[in-house]
């Protein structure tokens, strides 16, 4: 006996974000397996009796091995279960879905993939600006600031992410922009290009900080949380 699996994006952290169908998902789930940043007042839409498992993976912290959780998601979907891999933003976007749909394929477990509100959209709406402009940013990158180690990837395209005509979007980045910075001024990137800091997008604890390339490692060691956190970089992030 086979059950299924939702993969199902929960958006950045408000509930009202969600989308219908991942509503619809949670409300008929008899197991939930959900990240830290999809949990709280998201949870609610759960099935009460539902289990709810955490899974969730933060920086720095203890946290579950992938293989577990690949290895709880095949274990419950083969009792019959209908089953919610709960994500943060967009379960496609640094989020290790495809590890996690290699596990259900070899299991032989059928799956979907429900697409939500990336925090990369969120932080740019709570900014108050677009990603995108005609003429001056054409392009839109979204990066990840660290690799497995929890260094600043060594394979990081730096030209391109120092294009001035384009809006950059790292990804946990906070304890690696020092780095990232001397790389990207040695590439030609100017100090004075605007910098955004998005920390807990959409929930109550949002922080929004406005700096520059040459100014954001500082704004970070002094005003920053322990929050999840994405940095903006780019002609938009003036807000003009």
């Amino acid at each position: 006996m086979s059950g299924f699996v939702s993969f199902v994006s929960s958006g950045p952290g408000d509930p009202e974000l969600l989308t219908l169908k991942a509503i619809n998902r949670l409300q008929n789930a008899d197991a939930v397996l959900f990240d830290d940043l999809s949990a709280g007042p998201i949870l609610e839409h759960a099935r009460p009796g539902a289990d709810l498992v955490g899974v969730g993976k933060r920086a720095g912290r203890p946290s579950p091995k992938q293989d577990h959780v690949s290895r709880l998601l095949v274990d419950y979907a083969r009792t019959g279960a209908r089953v919610v891999r709960l994500k943060s933003g967009d379960s496609g976007l640094f989020g290790r879905l495809e590890e996690e749909t290699t596990a259900l394929t070899a299991a032989g477990i059928d799956y979907e993939i429900i697409p939500g509100v990336t925090s990369a959209m969120a932080a740019a709406a709570a900014a108050g600006i677009p990603l995108t402009r005609r003429l001056t940013a054409r392009r839109v990158q979204f990066v990840t600031g660290h690799d497995v180690t929890g260094s600043l990837p060594e394979d990081l395209n730096i030209a391109a992410l120092a294009d001035p005509a384009a809006t950059t979007v790292i990804f946990m980045g906070k304890r690696t922009f020092g780095e990232l910075t001397l790389r990207l001024t040695a590439a030609g990137m100017s100090p004075d290009t605007p910098a955004i800091l998005a920390e807990s997008v959409s929930t109550p604890a949002q922080k929004i900080i406005r700096g520059t390339l040459s100014t954001m490692e500082k704004l970070i060691a002094d005003e920053a949380s322990d929050g999840p956190a994405l940095i903006l970089l780019g002609p938009l992030a003036d807000g003009k």
